[in-house]
């Protein structure tokens, strides 16, 4: 799972384009945009530089969101 931060979301318009971006990546993933915290989850076995690129060539930057969980104890 990666967890993106993308600052610039600023309306239900920006959710949608970087869905489709994301979808555009990998069709079957699945992805949780949040408005109000600007970021989006993605579950997906594509490379995370790919959805990166994806939703940069959609007009949002896009980067790697801190997550406390993510490390293996």
């Amino acid at each position: 799972m990666y967890h993106l931060k993308i600052p610039e979301m600023t309306c239900g318009h920006c959710v949608r384009t970087v869905e489709k971006a994301v979808k555009s990546v990998h069709p079957n993933a699945e992805v949780a945009v949040t408005l109000d915290a600007r970021t989006a989850s993605i579950d997906s076995q594509a490379s995370s530089e790919a959805f990166v690129a994806a939703i940069g060539d959609a007009g949002y930057k896009a980067s790697f969101a801190k997550s406390c969980c993510s490390q293996v104890a």
